[in-house]
């Protein structure tokens, strides 16, 4: 038996993975356990999570492996304060003391955290740096449905790089071309993202989810300050920005440019130029990756296209390559981010410098993303009669048949099912669930559970087999990572009058016979739901559309605004208390609302910063 520990830490959703013979066994997010949203810390419990789920010792692992090379990283800091000198020296004077304090000696610090694990580890010749863009391009190749495929990679920055193009054949990945910091199409959608007032390495989705209620019409503004090339590469003018060398995204130029200061979150309300600017920059985003998409499948000639880095989460855009007919096949890897780069630097050590051979799996390897931590029905209620939670426990059928029959009746549902979700969405396994057809959904999950943003969208879990009746779409998107329009027949057009809404005004206007999956402009960023996968959660959406005539459900994450997704009962039921959820279900059992003790109740509406 060979055993490999993939590892992420150190910048942003620290994580750990094991792969056993090459197979995935477990993967996992340190926030979820530390409850520190994109914590970025050494992941000590993700990694004994992921022994204890393989049953491993660390002594007994073979090989360990880091996600990047952190003297890289240090000489494109170096490099990059020097070019710009004397600018950014105060963010040079923050940097310096911790890089040369722990950064620089990663292998040192990553030994003394790794010895706490295990006393019988010894520091040998088996701890291996991997690179920060092929750990994405592995994480997205080696678990998809392709022989042969390009891969995409786009982030904020790895060690130089910032988008990548490689090629996977087999066990085979190269990577073949690359665009260098500091031009990179994730810290110019960051810097868009700080413009707007929102969190840079969290707020990324919410200017995503703010861009349909504008109007694109600041593009050749932002053009003036992105050279965009015919194949896709580009440059960005870097006198509007202050990412390379500042503790801001944007300086002074930018906002002259714009006309307005950044968006300060805690009294300034979003307004029409931010919906604008959000739309505008979302568009040029797409005509990047549209474009790069075009030149390599020209280039290379090759049908399937694998994506990943924190870019790859744009699901947007990605509905956008999809809807171009570019590619034939499409596959995104579920944690497209930092996170998944511990997977896929365990990978890439496996499959490329160990030359192990390659069986594909024509549902892809990831196995639904159902890669963290589970509880056995004895375990969950021992721990819920341990916190005073009152409960009722169920047959599977009754648990079911029940679960659809509160959600038909317009109620929220706290779902806590089998393993949980490695990457940023939830799937099924630790869900908040709701009734699509329900107008007031959106708004009351937004405001009265999730206390976030009224204008955020909710994702719609829709049987596989009915998926192409209800979206214009047909084609697997297990992982929530493809947006598409709503099928026309299901369509409620709006009126001239309504059209002419204040963008979140349109919120109130039922758009579709699904209002509270249904976007502004009739998109949604849909999960399709196979049996195979999760046969749980598919059999409650196939009775609710026994109940309803519908076979989608609102799907969204189990958290409040700023806290990680629940990962235990416990999580489950203090969420669940600080919330107006009305019930929960965890495993086999179902606790309502009304039947608690008061006393458990929370208050989370300011418990969590906004993103």
């Amino acid at each position: 038996m060979s055993s490999i520990l993939g590892i992420s830490a150190f910048y942003h959703d620290s994580a750990a993975c094991i792969l056993i013979n090459g197979k995935i066994v477990a993967a996992a997010q340190e926030e979820r356990f530390t409850r520190k949203k994109h914590d970025p810390g050494y992941p000590q419990n993700a990694i004994n999570f992921v022994l204890n789920y393989a049953n491993l010792k660390l002594s007994e692992v073979d090989q360990i492996v880091f996600f990047e090379k952190p003297f890289l990283k240090f000489e494109r800091l170096l490099e990059t304060y020097v070019a710009f000198a004397p600018r950014g020296f105060t963010s040079f004077a923050k940097a310096m003391p911790l890089w040369i304090k722990e950064k620089l000696f990663q292998k040192n610090l990553l030994f003394n955290k790794l010895k706490e694990h295990d006393k019988d580890y010894i520091l040998d010749t088996n701890i291996f740096f991997s690179d920060h863009h092929l750990s994405h391009a592995a994480s997205a190749f080696f678990p998809s449905p392709f022989n042969e495929a390009v891969v995409l990679t786009a982030d904020g920055v790895g060690e130089w790089a910032t988008t990548t193009v490689a090629v996977g054949k087999d066990n085979k990945l190269e990577i073949k071309k690359e665009i260098h910091f500091p031009h990179s199409l994730g810290l110019l959608y960051s810097a868009f993202t700080y413009y707007t007032g929102f969190k840079v390495n969290s707020g990324e989705y919410k200017l995503m989810g703010l861009a349909p209620y504008g109007d694109p019409i600041y593009i050749d503004k932002i053009k003036e300050l992105i050279d965009i090339k015919e194949d896709g590469t580009f440059r960005i003018d870097q006198k509007y920005f202050n990412y390379a060398t500042g503790l801001t995204m944007t300086d002074k130029k930018f906002d002259e440019f714009f006309g307005q200061k950044p968006r300060n979150p805690k009294n300034e309300k979003i307004s029409q130029f931010h919906m604008d600017i959000a739309a505008s920059i979302q568009k040029v985003t797409e005509e990047i990756l549209i474009k790069l998409a075009r030149s390599i499948r020209n280039e290379y000639n090759i049908s399937n296209l694998c994506l990943a880095g924190g870019v790859a989460l744009n699901c947007v855009a990605n509905g956008k390559i999809l809807e171009e007919k570019i590619f034939d096949n499409i596959w995104i890897q579920p944690a497209a981010g930092d996170a998944g780069g511990s997977l896929g630097a365990a990978l890439a050590l496996w499959h490329i410098e160990q030359s192990n051979e390659r069986t594909v799996n024509l549902d892809d390897d990831m196995q639904g993303s159902y890669l963290g931590t589970e509880f056995s029905q004895d375990e969950i209620e021992k721990e819920l009669r341990g916190i005073g939670a009152n409960f009722e426990k169920l047959k599977y059928e009754d648990l079911i048949d029940k679960t659809s029959e509160y959600l038909s009746k317009e109620n929220a549902v706290g779902w806590f099912q089998g393993r949980m979700e490695f990457g940023p969405r939830s799937l099924g396994a630790r869900s908040i669930l709701g009734d699509p057809r329900s107008d007031k959904m959106q708004k009351n999950l937004n405001l009265k559970v999730k206390y976030r943003e009224s204008f955020r969208p909710f994702a719609p879990s829709v049987l596989r087999e009915d998926l192409s009746e209800w979206f214009e779409i047909n084609i697997d998107t297990p992982y929530m990572l493809l947006v598409s329009k709503i099928n026309p027949k299901k369509k409620i057009e709006m009126t001239k009058e309504q059209s002419k809404l204040f963008g979140i005004d349109k919120l109130n206007i039922k758009r579709s016979l699904i209002p509270a999956v249904t976007h502004v402009d009739y998109s949604a960023r849909i999960q399709s739901v196979n049996k195979k996968t999760n046969r749980r959660y598919y059999d409650l959406i196939q009775k609710f559309k026994e109940r309803t005539g519908c076979p989608v459900l609102v799907n969204t994450s189990f958290n409040v605004r700023g806290e990680p997704i629940v990962n235990t009962p416990t999580d489950a039921f203090k969420c669940f208390m600080g919330t107006e959820l009305d019930y929960l279900i965890i495993g086999d059992c179902i606790l309502d609302k009304s039947k608690q003790d008061p006393k458990f109740k929370k208050d989370y509406t300011t418990k969590f910063e906004l993103d």
